[in-house]
């Protein structure tokens, strides 16, 4: 019975953690490939308008489900690597064996260090900044030159942060054995998928935007 509801809880808590992290990872996504080039196109009056509204709903979903995701991340680490049913708590063999720390353990540390980061800089650097940004725009006040610079900057590197950590994500579960060269690939990986992406991001969907006679 214990083990039935330990599994149940277990599962209940990654689909929390998946769920959320969709809409979290989702909305950095739309901030770096959707919002950057669009904020180029819009006058400060359009700005004072749609800013506060779209922007508003769009960061208390971003903070929120990061931190969603970060309690329940660190609540099925806890089950899966630092207790076992029976035991109790203390390193499970998915941590550490005979042989030492598993290569699963090693993937999910890679994952759960740079996730870690990317929920620091949301609740302590970008979401500070864009609020009193999106508080003067609101007001019609001056903004800070520093504070945008300091939400992009660091915006831009979760998004490059996020690339490797999906892949320390979802390397125990299919993958399994680390070794160094498949650590700088993975990584390698994430990092080229966001650049490339941040690259397109400026003329994706300008062929719709663009009316048919400013093309010629």
């Amino acid at each position: 019975m214990l083990t039935d509801v330990y599994t149940s809880l277990q599962l209940l808590l990654r689909w929390i953690h998946v769920f959320a992290g969709i809409i979290w990872v989702g909305h950095l996504y739309f901030f770096n490939f959707v919002n950057v080039p669009f904020q180029a196109v819009l006058s400060a009056d359009m700005k004072k308008v749609v800013n506060p509204q779209l922007l508003g709903r769009a960061f208390w979903w971003f903070r929120w489900t990061a931190m969603v995701t970060f309690i329940a991340g660190f609540l099925l680490f806890t089950m899966l690597y630092m207790y076992t049913p029976g035991v109790g708590f203390g390193p499970s063999d998915l941590w550490r064996t005979a042989d030492g720390m598993t290569g699963r353990a090693m993937w999910i540390s890679l994952g759960m260090l740079l996730g870690f980061g990317m929920w620091a800089n949301v609740w302590f650097v970008i979401w500070p900044a864009q609020k009193k940004i999106l508080t003067a725009v609101r007001d019609g006040q001056p903004v800070d030159p520093a504070l945008p610079k300091r939400a992009l900057k660091v915006s831009r590197a979760n998004a490059y942060l996020s690339g490797p950590m999906l892949f320390g994500m979802l390397a125990p579960n299919h993958f399994g054995g680390f070794d160094i060269v498949s650590a700088i690939v993975a990584i390698a990986l994430g990092l080229v998928a966001i650049w490339w992406a941040i690259g397109q991001s400026s003329s994706a969907g300008t062929d719709i935007a663009t009316p048919p006679s400013a093309k010629t």
